[in-house]
């Protein structure tokens, strides 16, 4: 006979979104209970490994374009007599308006007015925040703020501070199907402990917080297509994230949201076993694939703004792989090496032809694709710490900035594959955090935050998804313990 336990409100989840819903529930005098598919020596998500950047320019203000970039990036081809129905009044918004793939702006509203309030909200949980290290050499586009320690910080402020205050933790525990009563509300949760165990945990309502589907190779086969075989998660916690609480609302007549065919891309070395191992020095060198040829612009711009539809592209070459190519010259920029996090070395050689031989690209492609580059590098003032426009000329693709001749030994080559560091897809809430099904109506009793809502598209605005677990997350649990969401 499956194991039954009773809860206020239970929380999928144990990374920044889960915590944040638990934590609020519990300040509202609910009895809670997280699940949590890790060991506790693991816990925490994708959440727990991030350095948890946070797109604001102070801990009380959030950064000038935070929704420029949501309404830059809202959707694809939106029918504009439905989207003009936004500028009414949200409640007299007719279903196929709210259930509409693409950023609503009442709920992008929400995250930025809610923003504040929720840093205010941690700090008072004794999380703490600070400045934020750097990939790049030219300046960031916008500003951001980060947690003091990184995720990691965060998750060993909160769950202690939620087992504290009572809740119930089930860890090497995944939930697998909802479960409703006769009038289609959520009522509870069925799930696996450890052992194939089935335990049933009635609430009065689920808060879905387990992150998107990038550690599941089926959905992600499935969602993002063949290439996606060669895209892993950027840390170890995405590997937990298998798109359950995705799949069962779905399942029960939930709608999507988010651009189920993209996710966030980041250039990793693939070598490397660490947590983020990015390569972000290509800018100042060349990209080629696994034939030896240039494929994209390797510097249209500043690194943060430009590396994650650089990074898709790489995804889509012969076997998901490139080489980043620089030659002795980088070693004259000051602290180039803060652009590289791998733990593994360059590949290095005296010639082209070594290299190539070194790295299994074949020698004759690659002396004439560097060839070819250096013959259009027109020459000019050079500036790595700015966009200083020094561009090639009479090749395609051609290259913006930073165009110098690969030319002067030791030759030295990255790896870079495309990781998936989160999925888009997910399911459409209320700016109360409220699961809506496909008309339009609210699946009562349901909630989400998180990476398993869906509210990118196109390109991440960078340093929000930390932001959104919080503020949704909290959200989440005030709404699901019965009282009023923060404004």
């Amino acid at each position: 006979m499956a194991e039954a336990h009773r809860y206020d409100v239970v929380v999928v989840g144990c990374g920044v979104a889960g915590l944040s819903a638990a934590v609020a529930a519990l300040e509202c005098g609910a009895r809670v209970a997280v699940l949590e598919r890790a060991p506790v020596e693991e816990r925490g998500g994708n959440t727990r490994y991030t350095t948890a950047a946070i797109r604001m320019a102070s801990e009380t203000e959030i950064s000038p374009d935070f929704e420029d970039q949501f309404a830059l990036n809202a959707g694809y081809h939106l029918d504009p007599s439905l989207v003009a129905g936004a500028a009414e009044d949200y409640a007299n918004w007719p279903g196929i308006l709210k259930t509409l793939s693409f950023a609503d702006p009442e709920l992008v509203s929400t995250f930025a007015s809610s923003a504040p309030a929720t840093i205010a909200w941690l700090k008072r949980q004794g999380v703490r925040f600070g400045e934020i290290g750097y990939y790049g050499l030219t300046p960031r586009s916008s500003p951001r703020i980060s947690i003091s320690g990184g995720g990691l910080a965060l998750i060993e402020a909160m769950a202690p501070l939620a087992e504290q205050r009572g809740a119930n933790f089930y860890y090497e525990t995944t939930a697998q199907a909802l479960i409703l009563d006769d009038d289609g509300r959520v009522t509870g949760i069925k799930a696996a402990a450890k052992g194939n165990r089935t335990i049933r945990l009635a609430a009065g309502a689920v808060v879905l917080a387990c992150g998107g589907f990038e550690g599941n190779a089926e959905m992600v086969a499935h969602y993002l297509g063949e290439s996606g075989r060669y895209l892993r998660p950027v840390a170890r916690g995405g590997y937990y994230n298998k798109g359950e609480g995705i799949r069962m609302s779905l399942d029960i007549g939930a709608a999507p949201a988010g651009d189920y065919s993209e996710y966030h891309a980041q250039p990793i070395d693939p070598r490397s076993g660490a947590t983020e191992p990015l390569v972000m020095i290509f800018t100042q060198g060349i990209l080629v694939n696994r034939m030896g040829e240039r494929f994209t612009d390797e510097a249209p711009g500043s690194i943060d703004a430009h590396y994650e539809d650089i990074t898709r592209t790489i995804r889509k070459q012969p076997g998901g792989i490139a080489w980043c190519i620089l030659d002795a010259g980088v070693d004259e920029i000051a602290n180039w090496q803060r652009c590289v996090r791998t733990d593994q070395p360059p590949v290095e050689a005296a010639t082209i032809d070594a290299l190539a031989q070194a790295i299994g690209v074949p020698a004759g492609p690659l002396a004439a694709t560097v060839d070819g580059y250096n013959g259009a590098c027109t020459g000019g003032a050079f500036d790595p710490h700015s966009i200083d426009g020094l561009s090639t000329r009479g090749i395609n693709p051609p290259k913006s900035n930073w165009a110098r001749p690969i030319a002067r030994p030791p030759f030295r080559a990255y790896p870079i594959i495309s990781s998936n560091t989160f999925t888009f897809g997910g399911l459409k809430v209320t700016p109360s955090a409220q699961v809506m099904n496909t008309s339009g109506e609210v699946i009562p009793g349901l909630y989400a935050a998180g990476e398993t809502i869906g509210i990118y598209y196109g390109r991440y605005p960078g340093a929000t998804s930390v932001l959104r677990g919080a503020v949704f997350g909290r959200i989440a649990g005030m709404h699901a313990a019965g009282a009023n969401a923060p404004g």
